[in-house]
């Protein structure tokens, strides 16, 4: 028994100094810029720990100058950002922490996918949003607690940001975006905008802008009322289907703008499972919403929302610039409405293009389930006679009679094999 507790004692004895040694190496680590902001965003004042927001807090780096360009040479920084600079690469990795995101909407969908930006190493964040932390959103907001309910929401995530990674520059709003805050929103030359809000007006306001300035901008539509997470989409905004939101304001942004596409959105193509709830007022009957609006032309009722969509969204978005940043090449799944019954026709024109060549169609080795990998997976919805690769327009999978497969040959070869017609032998026409 004295043996197991001097082994007890010496092991603990053992962790204690490693923890403490620990804890040494990691103050005498230099920590050029994270000490420094902490401590210039949060004062002590009679109600508690309250955060101060001001431009005077990143004066070290100017208003909406680039993040530092060398903030991976810090050692923390550099072991805290390891797998993305496995992933990426070190020179795609410092594009990324030194690039400059404006986040405009900071609810569901942009808590979400500011949350990952921060965490994949952007070097400078703008957080936006007039609105403040209810109670009933912390059922898909990133990272607000029942403390938080009643603070503004960029306020909220710039507090927990600067203990997740000081060493960003976080600037945080509260302003409703408008044409009068346009230039202070989106001044100092943004790498990217991610577009997370949910009212028409102010949506196509600011991507009227971000196009007429130039600026990258990523869209979010619709995510309340769905549960499907398979459905989400990355595609051009004139791709966009089964969502109202969308639609209005590709409708607007047309109409008022002249713009008819060119804007990428993350857009579900599932079909709403539910309605906006009828608005009752304080005696429990159905009134009119407007009458209850504080911001003209926001919505009042509510619209149900399953908490982990929106997240989905916002976690999409995040990639997807994310990428863009580092110029990593991602293919996005694209957005061909056919159902079966149209690659079953695909299938059969093949087979009756090769009986009316050749007499037979024996060395048609597909099936329906390859047609589509050929036509979705393989050429992406594009016709293999277009000089110029183009997204796939919403009007041209309207008529299935302009489609169809043909096999390439080479007859001194004999018949081509399943693997070689995935990869090399099939056309779309």
């Amino acid at each position: 028994m004295g043996e197991k507790v001097k082994l007890v004692m010496l092991l603990g004895g053992g962790a204690i100094l490693g923890s403490v040694s620990t804890l040494v190496l990691l103050k005498l680590l230099p920590r050029r810029r994270g000490q420094k902001y902490i401590k210039e965003d949060f004062r002590l004042q009679g109600d508690g720990l309250t955060l101060e927001t001001t431009k005077r807090d990143y004066s070290s780096n100017g208003d909406h100058q680039r993040a530092d360009a060398d903030l991976l040479k810090d050692e923390i920084v550099s072991e805290q950002l390891t797998r993305n600079i496995q992933f990426f690469g070190l020179e795609s990795l410092q594009k990324v922490t030194k690039s400059y995101v404006v986040v405009i909407g900071l609810g569901g969908v942009g808590s979400h996918a500011a949350s990952m930006l921060l965490r994949s190493g952007v070097g400078k964040l703008l957080l936006v949003d007039f609105d403040q932390v209810s109670l009933s959103s912390l059922n898909r907001h990133a990272v607000a607690t029942r403390a938080d309910v009643g603070t503004p929401k960029a306020h909220c995530l710039k507090k927990h940001f600067s203990s997740v990674f000081p060493e960003s520059s976080i600037e945080a709003k509260v302003l409703l975006y408008d044409a009068s805050t346009e230039e202070e929103i989106l001044s100092g030359n943004p790498d990217f905008v991610l577009d997370c809000i949910d009212n028409i007006d102010t949506k196509v306001a600011l991507l009227a802008a971000c196009v007429r300035r130039g600026v990258k901008v990523l869209s979010a539509t619709g995510a309340g009322a769905r549960a499907d997470p398979t459905r989400i989409r990355v595609a051009d905004l004139k791709e966009s289907t089964n969502d109202p939101l969308s639609r209005a304001v590709r409708h607007r942004l047309r109409k008022d703008y002249g713009i008819e596409g060119g804007i990428p959105v993350v857009f579900s193509l599932e079909k709403p499972k539910v309605k906006l709830l009828p608005f009752r007022g304080p005696n429990g009957e159905e009134e009119n919403p407007s009458d209850y609006q504080i911001v003209p032309g926001f919505r009042v009722r509510i619209v149900p929302v399953l908490g982990t969509i929106p997240a989905i969204f916002g976690q999409i978005m995040a990639s997807y610039v994310v990428t863009q940043l580092a110029r990593f090449q991602v293919q996005m799944e694209p957005v061909v409405n056919l159902d079966m019954d149209h690659y079953r026709v695909l299938h059969q024109r093949l087979i009756e293009h090769e009986e009316s060549l050749f007499g037979t169609a024996t060395h048609v080795q597909v099936d329906v389930e390859e047609v589509m990998y050929v036509v979705k997976e393989l050429w992406h919805g594009r016709s293999a006679r277009e000089q110029i690769a183009k997204d796939v327009g919403r009007a041209m999978w309207r008529s299935v009679n302009e489609l169809m497969l043909v096999r390439l040959m080479n007859m001194s070869k004999g018949p081509l094999t399943i693997y070689e017609k995935r990869n090399q032998s099939f056309s779309q026409e």
